[in-house]
């Protein structure tokens, strides 16, 4: 049961501040999605929030937090009851899956409610007041995934002591925060007016309102802090004027100094001054800065009398000064004790560096301008940070090393390296490379100090060129190299198995041979482990995943999924850092939840797979993720969608395939399925005819193309040459435990035997194929045959025998019964349009008509992208290959071929 009183929003005080003008910056406008009014207790944050919502037109659910709430299962039942105990309708489904799905799958019932409130189309707004008590990084990366697919018209309000550990930086370029910090809660003149008369029973001159603000910059915490240090408010005599706030006469920052600090104690003040160096504050670092060991007394001391310290989490373990108070410090220790400031600030960063906070120390030795120390952490420390997914930002370090430290360092070369390889930015890699060598085999013929050190890089360098290789399709070259850093990987300098292996695990993928590839790459994940590199755990156990699904093993594809996952947060647990995101393995969990027919989990992995669609990724990854939305919207019956994403993954693997380092899907064959889905029997037959010379390295795409083949040979009515297609694959796929594979070749060849007349033959066959398919716990891989083969199951005894898969995949079928005689909306399309696309050898995709049909408008690209609502390099791509279908190189060209054609009136 949820406590309902959390769900009820706090009475403002009738004597508080009315904030009118914070009030205007809470109302929903434009592309904001949340309102973040973070400051110290005290400031007023839920009276302001209250009175804003009591005037708010959209509902408000509103939810105050305490501690018990930080776990991810509470956390969504209160966010789910608060919607319900104001109004909001359909989340039945959505409370279920709460209850019953695991942590790992919370996705699902989160995408469920964003479904709901998309639905229910109302505007609404969330309040979650106290969110300081949320620190859990798994539930902060489900609050982002929440925030960043909200619909129109809902509207987030976080209340918070601190700043969340949220991606706010990514959200505030994109204008969906709007910040209500402490400088904005400041009081106005009026404000402070009010507050002392009303709030306070104070009378103060209109005159001594304006000085008071213009001392204390209307923070009322400085007010609080200046009456601590010595400022007084004296008692209005009987007859007198106006009372008045004694205070001096200097800026904030001069009082801070002289009135706060110089009346503290001796320690508290030494205290302050040795501690100002430090960005963030804990008691472990003060104590290293300092030498002592007393720093978490004096510490809680300043908390509990304000002394401008704010807290950076709900344990008082870390804390930051205020930047002007820090500021006002940081001058007063350089002018009176600069090299002891000198000092403690290297101590500060040393501690943070041996306790794990590298980046922040990194940081400070930049804005030190350190270089020498910058270059010895980047050559310790770099590595590291790149499989941690920090590539970029090693990067930007090394690009501010005065060019003389990069040239003089094979190390920091190297660095360079790994870096932009994963930046995707291989093309500049060879120069680089090059020159590295050239570098290294002087410093062996000089006899260099480091000259063993130069010859452990040689493995590095031999992993890159293997990985260079395989975007080049030079499988043996990839391999041999692959094997010889195995041979010398214990000269290296820096652990190498995980990338070792990964890359053994990409050659056995690419040769089909499974078995292999699954030892190599969990002997990757084992390594990436061990070596603490949360990037290569991730890819090596997402294509893991991979893997297993096609071997057909779903369940052991999805504890491989969830374990690398676990593993990968717990060692890259800072929330506020973009998420690790890895294309294998978020395909591979969009593929099992589609192949267990819960196509909303699987679209939940689907979406931040498309940002990288839509941003630029590396190709190989566009193709695996355009297949997979293609897949899933097959599934779907969405087919005209399917084609899109299918025509654009093929048309990048057709066009980049240098670039990529292993042979993607084969696309075409699941676009075949799509036109014979939608009843285009011709544009199947002239794929079949211009696809049967393609070769394949992988026997996983050659046999997914092969099936496909069958499948378009038993439509146009040749099922004994589908059966000649298929024979050979049925032995190769079993022995090479592609099972997967093995279920669709029996459906399909059972559908030949069946068009043969040959009924018994067929329920052999497709009896065989269902029991290997419950085997595996495929259940979509049935439904997305043809309605022959839908009711031949339907009515196979096998099917019929008490089970849970059994029923699930007759509900299944029955409910596609409904839909079989209904016409696809996608085959209803204009023949006179077909007909003329598909006169090109490579016909024009429905979203390249749409192109040039604004074209044929006048429309400017930017229009078009508008119009589209796509970013304007989506445009320019289909412009380029709609250009190049139809061999033209204007826009008059393109009109004047596309009406010859009868594409355009």
């Amino acid at each position: 049961m949820l406590l309902t009183t959390k769900f009820l929003r706090p009475t403002a005080d009738p004597r508080s501040v009315q904030r009118e003008r914070l009030s205007a910056l809470l109302q929903p406008e434009g592309a904001k999605r949340l309102n973040l009014v973070v400051a110290p207790a005290g400031f007023g944050k839920t009276t302001l929030v209250s009175q804003w919502c009591s005037q708010s037109p959209s509902t408000v659910a509103w939810l105050s937090l305490d501690e018990h709430d930080d776990e991810p299962r509470r956390f969504w039942q209160y966010v789910v009851g608060a919607f319900e105990h104001n109004g909001l309708v359909g989340l039945e489904q959505c409370r279920q899956q709460l209850s019953h799905c695991g942590l790992q799958e919370l996705d699902g019932p989160i995408t469920g409610l964003i479904n709901v409130l998309a639905a229910d189309g109302a505007p609404w707004s969330l309040v979650l007041d106290d969110y300081h008590f949320i620190r859990d990084p798994q539930l902060q990366r489900q609050v982002s995934y929440f925030m960043d697919y909200l619909p129109p018209g809902v509207m987030v309000t976080l209340a918070s002591r601190t700043e969340p550990a949220l991606p706010l930086s990514r959200w505030r370029v994109r204008r969906w925060v709007e910040d209500v910090h402490p400088g904005l809660l400041a009081f106005s003149e009026e404000e402070c007016q009010r507050f002392f008369h009303d709030t306070m029973g104070l009378e103060l001159s209109e005159l001594e309102i304006r000085r008071i603000c213009s001392k204390t910059e209307g923070w009322v915490a400085a007010m609080q802090l200046s009456a601590l240090s010595g400022g007084s408010i004296d008692d209005q005599k009987p007859g007198a004027g106006h009372q008045r706030i004694d205070l001096d006469e200097r800026r904030i920052s001069d009082y801070v100094l002289t009135e706060v600090l110089e009346q503290q104690p001796a320690p508290v003040r030494d205290f302050l001054l040795d501690t100002a160096c430090c960005p963030r504050l804990c008691a472990s670092l003060c104590d290293a800065v300092r030498g002592t060991t007393n720093s978490q007394v004096l510490l809680e001391q300043l908390l509990r009398e304000n002394l401008f310290l704010i807290p950076l989490d709900t344990h008082n373990e870390w804390f930051r000064y205020h930047d002007l108070f820090r500021d006002a410090l940081l001058q007063r220790v350089r002018q009176f004790k600069p090299e002891d400031t000198e000092k403690q600030w290297q101590r500060a960063v040393h501690w943070l560096l041996i306790h794990g906070h590298v980046q922040e120390g990194i940081s400070q030795i930049v804005q030190h301008q350190d270089w020498p120390w910058l270059a010895k952490v980047l050559a310790e420390h770099g590595n590291n940070l790149i499989h941690g997914g920090f590539h970029l930002p090693v990067l930007s370090w090394l690009d501010s090393l005065p060019a003389n430290t990069l040239q003089d360092s094979p190390q920091l070369l190297m660095l360079r390296v790994w870096a932009l390889f994963f930046a995707n930015r291989v093309d500049v890699l060879e120069p680089l490379l090059g020159e590295l060598e050239d570098m290294l085999d002087k410093q062996v013929a000089d006899s260099h100090p480091d000259a063993e050190g130069a010859l452990g890089l040689q493995s590095e360098i031999s992993l890159i060129r293997s990985y260079l290789a395989r975007s080049k399709s030079d499988d043996k070259s990839a391999s041999d190299l692959t094997q010889q850093v195995l041979r010398d990987i214990d000269h290296t300098r820096i652990p190498l198995k995980s990338v070792t292996y990964y890359g053994v695990g990409l050659d056995y993928y690419g040769k089909g041979d499974l078995a292999a590839a699954e030892d190599a790459l969990t002997s990757a994940v084992r390594y990436g482990e061990l070596e603490r590199k949360p990037s290569t755990v991730l890819s090596s156990g997402g294509l893991l995943a991979w893997i297993q699904y096609n071997r057909g093993d779903i369940d052991e594809a999805l504890d491989t999924c969830t374990r690398v996952r676990q593993w990968v947060d717990q060692h890259h647990s800072d929330p506020r850092q973009p998420m690790l995101i890895s294309c294998w393995q978020n395909s591979a969990l969009i593929e099992i939840y589609r192949e267990r027919n819960e196509p909303q989990l699987a679209a939940s992995y689907l979406a931040p797979l498309l940002d990288h669609v839509n941003n630029g990724t590396e190709p190989g990854q566009h193709v695996v993720i355009q297949y997979v939305r293609g897949h899933l919207a097959f599934s779907e019956g969405r087919y005209q969608e399917a084609m899109e994403a299918l025509e654009d993954a093929a048309s990048v693997a057709r066009r980049r395939r240098d670039h990529i380092l292993f042979e993607p899907p084969a696309c075409s064959a699941m676009l075949a399925r799509c036109y014979l889905a939608t009843g285009h029997l011709d544009l199947a037959k002239k794929w079949v005819q211009q696809v049967s010379t393609d070769r394949f390295t992988n026997p996983l795409n050659r046999e997914q193309n092969q099936i496909s083949i069958a499948r378009v040979q038993v439509a146009l009515g040749h099922p004994a040459d589908a059966m000649a297609t298929l024979a050979p694959l049925r032995l190769s796929a079993e022995q090479d435990q592609h099972y997967r594979h093995l279920v669709e070749i029996q459906l399909v060849y059972s559908e030949a035997l069946f068009a043969e007349g040959k009924t018994k033959d067929a329920e052999q066959v497709l009896a065989q194929a269902i029991q290997r398919a419950s085997e595996a716990g495929f259940m979509r891989l049935l439904a997305e045959e043809s309605p022959t083969i839908r009711q031949l199951c339907k009515a196979l005894p096998i099917l019929k025998s008490p089970g849970r898969w059994n029923s699930r995949v007759t509900a299944m079928l029955s409910e596609l019964a409904e839909t079989d005689e209904t016409e696809p909306e996608e085959s209803q399309m204009d023949r006179r349009e077909a007909s003329g696309n598909t006169d090109l050898p490579d016909p024009l995709s429905q979203r390249e008509l749409e192109v040039l049909d604004l074209i044929n408008r006048g429309l400017a690209n930017k229009d078009i992208a508008n119009t589209m609502r796509v970013a304007p390099t989506t445009v320019k791509a289909h412009i380029r290959n709609l250009y190049g279908k139809l061999a033209v190189g204007s826009r008059t060209e393109a009109l004047a071929k596309a009406r010859e054609l009868r594409l355009l009136p």
